[in-house]
C-alpha cells in the first residue's frame, strides 16, 4: 500500500556517542571532553559534530515521508547548551525543534533527551525516573534516567518513552540485573501513564544495551500489550552498532498494540527501519561497514557515532 509522503510521519531515535560542549562542569567527569582533556574536545570538533548530527537527523525517514522527523529521542547528550547547538543549527533551525531534557545524575553527565517539531507535537507533561544501584564495595552508581513525555501527536495524545539503560562493560551477565532493573522502571513509568490515561498510545524509545531477544526484553520489559517491530530486523549481520566484529541491535522503538490495530489511535504504525546509509559507515579497514564513529579509543575520526540511527514510519488514519 502506498501513502502520501505527507501523511507519512518518523518518529527517530539516536544514541549521539558522547555530545559533550567544551567546558568543564565541575560536577561530572567530563573532563576528557575539554580542549586540554585526553580526547582534546575543542571548538572545531564541537561543531563539525553538531553539523554532522544535525545532518543525519535531517535526513532520516527522506525516503518516505515529506517531513523530518516529528519526534526524535537523544542519548549521549551532555546539557540544554548541545541541544539548544544541535535544534538552531542551520541545518535544522527552520522546523521548529525544541527539546525536553533533565539533568541525570550519571557520573560522566551523559543524558536522555527528547526533540520534537512544535508544528506537530505539543507537549503537556514530562518527567524522569532516577535509579540507581551499589556496586559492591557499597560505592553508588548512578544510571541515566528514563525520561517519559506525554503530549498531542498531530492532536492525539501519545506518551514517549526514552531509555538509555546500563552499559554492558563489566560483562553482560555481571551487569544484566541491573537492566532488568531499568524495565522495572519503564513499567514504573506506563503505571503512571495509565494511571491518566487508561488506553495509553505509548512510544518505548531507547539504547537499551541488549538486543531484541535478550532476557531484559523479552522477560521483563515486553508484554502482550506492545510490539517490537526491532525484532525480525536483528540478524547477523545487521544491527545498530559493532563490537569484535559482532553486529547487535541494542537500539530500539517499541510501541503499543494501540498503533496496530484499527479504530484504537489517529496514527497507524507502517514500518521500522535502521539509519544505515553508506555515508553513515566506515568505509575501509577492519570496521568497514560498521557505524562511521567520531572516537575509537582515544584516536579522534571525525565520523557521526558509535551507533545507526533507527525509526519507524506511521501515518495518520
Amino acid at each position: 500500500m502506498s501513502y502520501n509522503r505527507k501523511e507519512v510521519f518518523t518518529v527517530a531515535f539516536y544514541n549521539v556517542e558522547n555530545l559533550f560542549d567544551t567546558v568543564s562542569d565541575p560536577h561530572t567527569n567530563d573532563d576528557k571532553f575539554t580542549p586540554k582533556g585526553e580526547r582534546k574536545w575543542n571548538y572545531n570538533r564541537y561543531w563539525k559534530k553538531i553539523k554532522k548530527i544535525s545532518h543525519v537527523i535531517s535526513q532520516i525517514g527522506k525516503d518516505t515521508s515529506g517531513h523530518l522527523p516529528v519526534l526524535v529521542g537523544l542519548v549521549e547528550v551532555e546539557n540544554t547548551t548541545v541541544l539548544n547547538d544541535l535544534t538552531t543549527h542551520k541545518n535544522l533551525i527552520n522546523y521548529g525543534y525544541r527539546y525536553i531534557h533533565y539533568e541525570s545524575k550519571d557520573e560522566r553527565g551523559i543524558d536522555t533527551a527528547l526533540i520534537y517539531r512544535d508544528e506537530f507535537f505539543d507537549p503537556v507533561s514530562s518527567k524522569r525516573y532516577h535509579f540507581d544501584f551499589e556496586d559492591e564495595d557499597g560505592t553508588l552508581d548512578f544510571s541515566r534516567d528514563v525520561l517519559s513525555v506525554s503530549g498531542f501527536l498531530n492532536g492525539e495524545l501519545v506518551h514517549i518513552i526514552v531509555n538509555h539503560w546500563p552499559s554492558r562493560r563489566e560483562g553482560k551477565e555481571e551487569t544484566d540485573p541491573k537492566r532488568f532493573r531499568a524495565a522495572e522502571i519503564v513499567h514504573e513509568a506506563i503505571q503512571d501513564i495509565k494511571a491518566k490515561d487508561e488506553q495509553a498510545k505509548i512510544i518505548i524509545m531507547g539504547d537499551f544495551n541488549d538486543n531484541p531477544a535478550d532476557k531484559s526484553i523479552q522477560g521483563y520489559l515486553m508484554t502482550e500489550e506492545f510490539f517490537n517491530p526491532m525484532e525480525k530486523l536483528h540478524k547477523k549481520d545487521t544491527g545498530t552498532l559493532t563490537f569484535k566484529k559482532e553486529w547487535h541491535l541494542f537500539d530500539q522503538i517499541i510501541v503499543s498494540n494501540e498503533f496496530l490495530e484499527e479504530g484504537h489511535s489517529d496514527h497507524q504504525f507502517l514500518k521500522a527501519k535502521i539509519f544505515n546509509k553508506k555515508w553513515l559507515q566506515t568505509h575501509k579497514g577492519k570496521y568497514k561497514g560498521s557505524p562511521y564513529r567520531t572516537y575509537i579509543g582515544p584516536w579522534y575520526k571525525g565520523g557521526f557515532s558509535d551507533h545507526f540511527p533507527v525509526y519507524m514510519h506511521m501515518t495518520k488514519r
